[in-house]
């Protein structure tokens, strides 16, 4: 256990009281870490967002099992109040809880609260372990912020006084995923304006925004490769952009190209096909070019022999796991794009990858996917039902106009396809690219009704069935939001260009500013497929080349949306087991995960069949019990090859969640 955590699980004596209230304004107690403890020590934390809902869950789940002597779902219950007013809470919580109070501030009386506050809680832990290390007096902002760079990026803009320096330390923490947060950008931004050396460069932006960064690197490595006498353009992409900011990354540095080397592995940065190679080109950039198949083939292999050395554990972070997500979809994407012969070739590597990756996250999942719902949202959702109170959050920094368009079942791997074909079309658009973790089991009618009405599957225990109700939640939660019944605008069955032209003019109403939008082609190219991933690979390859995606991102935009991409769960290749015969009837008869509505019918199912495994989710109906098919198995005809979802596997659970944007 960190210092971090025993700081602040000090404050929760086992035993004390039932009923707790924290008051809690910067999420401090929103930490994976603790939540964990906490859970393990017999307490549940439920924010207290709604008063009405958290009453209900707290007489009907909890009270109710203590006044009968119970120990019901927890021995504990912590009301989790994001403020300080605790006295706006009934009078009744009031009287039989114990109150502690937490706040940055007092957790960080060294440091500058205006700083820490900003930095994102994924790096308190460290920070609070450097500040007992290394912090002997209390620091002023300018210092607070000095010693955040230092101890926790590694990074100190004093000593950058070269472009081989700068451009190491920032591809260093963009291929790590770290970007700055925005005060510590506009720190290094102001330390190194001073030098005429980086006088003109967007430093706070390139520091802040991986995607800004990563296009900026590939048009570089383009002019690079021309300075070498090589011409040949980005992998499916018409010309280099002629938008971004003219800047050269000096790519014949060791340190540089070491990490370059890597993000052309890693599929961050893509290779360029070039018709022939010179004898000039050094050794180490031929893995950012691509001259015959063979080469993109090779890097598949070197992509995946990277990735089975980082996966993460049973202790890694969810950002470990999207972070890994993203990468694996990245070489899932470029697989299925090799010529048959060649991705055969590559199949068994991949798919040993793919198994190590799933077995570690079942596992992860079965200690962490309980704390997950319970994290904070201001960075970005980490669960798809976040989604809708970030996008509020969102609104109120003055995003006035949001548009949530959800890719019903789209993987990792055909978001890459996706955007590089939008890439190849329109070279005016960005993208902010991050990942969430779906709900589970990974079914539209669970996982997208979560997402959006920005509840858990226990709040919608009626129909979770169905998706009938999904117009009402979306509108519902908005309406609790401070917006308007007719300012909110849902839609689904979107799926070719022939429904852009009512959806421009419904959208060009000025009085709508929230729009909820699925996109139903890319699942009914799953469910249609005989041909397994690389078949839909070619399916979804057809369909962006009719221009539907880049027009539906140009419409909204055009429009003054702020455009935000997602999708309700993944999908997955997988092999039939049998379906469960044995009489028992199932409610929902997923292809990869059955659900009961009582304990004897799973145990009696569970029975029947080996291969398939339990896996209890907090925030499902107590009465809603998944039975999930093991490893990538199927409920279906043995031996059936199928493209399905409802598992826990990576491609399935991880989705992406994406902003939109043009680039200035």
């Amino acid at each position: 256990m960190t210092p971090w955590v025993d700081r602040i699980l000090k404050e929760f004596p086992a035993d004390l009281a039932q009923l707790w209230i924290v008051a809690d304004p910067d999420d401090v107690l929103l930490d994976e870490q603790i939540l964990s403890e906490l859970r393990e020590r017999g307490f549940a934390v439920l924010p207290f967002e709604d008063s009405v809902a958290f009453r209900v869950e707290y007489e009907e789940r909890y009270r109710a099992a203590w006044d009968r002597g119970e120990s019901g779902p927890s021995r504990a219950l912590i009301l989790h109040l994001r403020s300080t007013k605790t006295a706006d809470l009934p009078w009744d919580y009031l009287r039989q809880a114990r109150k502690v109070s937490l706040s940055l501030a007092d957790v960080f009386p060294k440091l500058s609260y205006s700083v820490v506050k900003q930095i994102g809680s994924e790096l308190l832990p460290g920070l609070f372990d450097a500040q007992s290390r290394y912090a002997h007096q209390a620091l002023g902002e300018a210092a607070t912020k000095e010693f955040v760079l230092t101890h926790i990026f590694r990074l100190s803009p004093h000593l950058i006084t070269r472009s081989e320096d700068f451009w190491r330390e920032l591809l260093r923490l963009h291929y790590r995923e770290q970007a700055l947060p925005a005060v510590l950008a506009q720190h290094v931004e102001h330390v190194l304006g001073e030098q005429s050396a980086f006088k003109g460069m967007p430093i706070a932006a390139l520091f802040s925004q991986r995607s800004l960064t990563l296009r900026v690197v590939q048009d570089a490595w383009f002019r690079y490769l021309t300075r070498l006498g090589i011409t040949g353009l980005r992998t499916g992409e018409p010309e280099p952009p002629d938008y971004l900011a003219t800047l050269d990354p000096p790519f014949d540095h060791h340190d540089v190209r070491l990490i370059v080397d890597s993000m052309f592995l890693d599929g961050s940065l893509h290779p360029l096909a070039v018709p022939h190679l010179p004898p000039s080109l050094p050794e180490w950039a031929k893995v950012g070019v691509v001259q015959d198949p063979a080469s993109m083939q090779n890097l598949v292999l070197d992509g995946i022999k990277a990735l089975k050395t980082e996966l993460p554990g049973l202790d890694s972070t969810h950002r470990d796991w999207t972070h890994f997500g993203r990468r694996l979809g990245e070489i899932i994407s470029r697989f299925h794009s090799l010529e048959a012969a060649r991705a055969d070739v590559v199949r068994e590597s991949l798919a040993e990858l793919q198994r190590q990756a799933d077995e570690r996250l079942r596992e992860w999942v079965g200690k962490h996917y309980a704390d997950l719902p319970s994290l904070p949202a201001i960075k970005g959702p980490i669960m798809v039902h976040h989604i809708p109170r970030f996008l509020s959050m969102r609104r109120g920094n003055g995003e006035k106009r949001i548009a949530l368009v959800v890719f019903d079942g789209l993987a990792i791997d055909q978001w890459v396809q996706i955007r590089e074909s939008l890439i190849k079309q329109s070279q005016r658009l960005a993208f902010d690219e991050s990942a969430c973790f779906a709900w589970l089991p990974t079914l539209t009618s669970v996982s997208r009704q979560a997402l959006f009405s920005g509840l858990r599957p226990r709040e919608f225990a009626d129909n979770i069935e169905t998706t009938s109700q999904e117009p009402s939640l979306w509108n519902r939660f908005w309406q609790d939001h401070g917006v308007t019944g007719r300012e909110v605008f849902y839609r689904k069955a979107i799926k070719r260009t022939d429904d852009l032209p009512a959806l421009e003019a419904e959208l060009g109403n000025p009085a709508v500013t929230v729009a909820g939008l699925v996109v139903d082609t890319v699942d009914e190219i799953i469910h249609g497929a005989v041909l397994g991933k690389r078949g839909i690979a070619a399916q979804i390859a057809s369909w962006c080349e009719s221009g539907f995606v880049e027009r539906l991102f140009s419409l909204l935009l055009d429009q003054g949306f702020h455009v935000y991409l997602t999708a309700d769960h993944g999908n997955v290749e997988a092999v039939g087991i049998g379906r469960p015969n044995q009489g028992v009837a199932s409610e929902m008869r997923g292809e990869r995960v059955r659900t009961y509505r009582n304990e004897a019918m799973v145990a009696e199912s569970l029975a029947a069949n080996p291969d398939a495994f339990r896996l209890d989710v907090a925030g499902l109906p107590a009465n809603f019990m998944p039975l999930y098919a093991g490893g990538r198995g199927a409920f279906v005809p043995k031996g059936d090859q199928v493209v399905v979802h409802g598992g826990v596997s990576l491609e399935e659970l991880i989705v992406p969640f994406v902003k939109v944007n043009y680039v200035n």
